[in-house]
């Protein structure tokens, strides 16, 4: 039996132990270093298998690493199970019926992303017993990224110094390796302090917080027109200052998301804005109190694990579909807009400067019919990702497995409710297949490895700077 036969049937045995423990995931969905019962599941889970878990790894209470191995190489797996508020969402329903009203629903997929770094592992443990490969694993279970990033602060305290690569992967609805870059980014929250005041009788006693939010707003957008075209910003008001009308708000907040192609660049722009901050602060005759939240670097493709990743996704092939699965993808097609199904195929486009034709997409099949090849690129995805981190300390690589019906956007109803059906679980063990059978390669061949550490270094010139402050602590807000 081939390597890619073996590790089919070992995950195969395993399916609805990993099915259950991705459905028990989707069920509790618990946001940015919440995840309390998310993580005691892995844990408790790789603990039965036979793994040395440390818990609380990083600083972070819900963060740890699963090992198996005393021999080199050492591959690291990277696992996520963190969800999103407000998206709580019926299971296998093709309309918006939340569970509990705005409740937390798995809206990007990470109940499938970690478990399947778990099926991977597992087999790997296998094989290492069984002397069919050398080598050792860890399983790494990452917190927060969501919003917090997680990895970067693991990343700050050493948790993956001793890997020598890092595989992972995402669910989505298209299959390809993760081939571009990501926007590096910065978040923070910006507080105005003023003095309440009856906004009537004596509006002139009282200095507005809330009006300086809106002046910082109005300032910050007016930078955009001169900020680099790649960079982005984002805001939200976490806090008007109450309800009441009648009073000169005292306290107001708003929250930003900075992002552009390279943290250098972030950096220039968040000065800029603090500058915007201040100037709203001077204006109102209030006071500005910055905190800064969280901050990823950019990701960084290995091309080197990325053709080693894009064999094994062709060695397995698409996943098959039976008429009951069907018929569900086709109902929930009809709730994917055609401008949300053309983001998607462009995306798509982006990962090889591939051309989308009907092989790939056609109307009448609610699926992307084709892995998409790989070939090297120059786009930068216009989201953030804290693989980033892990990408300039160690080679990384990660893929796409289809998950959800062609067009489902991240971040939505739609994709909660798919996220326990049987079509997300087998582009969960799929992609599980994948990392293995990855790895298995990279043990293997040990020049592979080598090499993707060569280009890593080519890449970075030795100039990374985690971007979080050494004192800052992930924070649950």
């Amino acid at each position: 039996m081939n390597a890619t036969d073996l590790i089919g049937s070992l995950i195969d045995e395993q399916s609805q132990e990993i099915i259950d423990l991705s459905n028990r995931i989707w069920e509790t969905p618990e946001t940015r270093f919440q995840e309390y019962q998310s993580s005691r599941l892995l844990c408790d889970y790789l603990e039965e298998k036979g793994f040395s878990v440390e818990r609380g790894v990083g600083g972070i209470e819900t963060a740890f690493t699963a090992s198996f191995g005393q021999d080199q190489p050492i591959i690291g797996i990277l696992g996520e199970f963190d969800a999103l508020s407000g998206l709580s969402q019926k299971e296998g329903s093709d309309i918006r019926e939340p569970l509990v009203e705005n409740g937390n629903g798995h809206g990007c997929g990470h109940n499938l992303l970690g478990t399947a770094g778990v099926a991977a592992v597992v087999a790997l443990k296998k094989l290492i017993e069984d002397k069919k490969i050398t080598g050792s694993i860890k399983y790494f279970g990452c917190p927060g990224e969501e919003g917090g990033s997680g990895k970067t602060y693991m990343v700050r305290e050493d948790v993956f110094k001793d890997i020598d690569v890092a595989l992972t992967w995402h669910p989505n609805s298209y299959t390809g390796v993760f081939s571009f870059s990501s926007l590096a980014n910065y978040q923070v929250y910006f507080s105005f302090e003023g003095k309440a005041s009856h906004a009537a009788n004596s509006p002139h006693l009282g200095r507005s917080a809330l009006d300086a939010v809106e002046l910082m707003n109005v300032g910050v957008n007016y930078l955009r027109e001169h900020m680099i075209s790649e960079a982005k910003v984002h805001y939200a008001v976490t806090n008007t200052g109450g309800t009441s009308p009648n009073v000169v708000q005292s306290d107001a907040e708003v929250l930003y998301l900075i992002r552009a192609p390279h943290i250098t660049e972030v950096e220039d722009i968040y000065q800029r804005v603090i500058n915007i901050a201040k100037g709203a602060a001077l204006m109102t005759e209030t006071k500005v109190t910055v905190r800064f939240d969280k901050a990823c670097s950019n990701y960084i493709p290995n091309d080197t694990l990325n053709r080693v990743l894009q064999d094994k996704l062709e060695e397995f092939g698409l996943p098959h579909y039976d008429d009951t699965e069907l018929n569900y993808a086709q109902k929930m097609a009809k709730t994917i807009t055609p401008e949300e199904l053309n983001a998607a195929i462009i995306d798509a486009e982006k990962l090889s400067n591939y051309q989308i034709n009907n092989h790939f997409y056609t109307s009448d099949f609610p699926f992307f019919k084709e892995i998409i090849p790989y070939a090297k690129t120059r786009e930068v995805m216009q989201g953030s990702t804290d693989v980033g981190d892990v990408s300039w300390t160690v080679p990384t690589a990660q893929f796409f497995t289809t998950c959800f019906v062609a067009g489902t956007p991240l971040h939505t109803w739609q994709l909660v409710s798919q996220g326990k059906t049987s079509i997300a679980h087998k582009g969960l063990l799929y992609a599980g297949k994948v990392l293995a059978a990855g790895a298995i390669e990279l043990f293997g061949n040990p020049k592979i490895i080598e090499k993707a550490k060569q280009e890593l270094a080519e890449q970075t010139k030795n100039t990374y700077r985690n971007p979080l402050p050494k004192d800052l602590q992930p924070s649950i807000q």
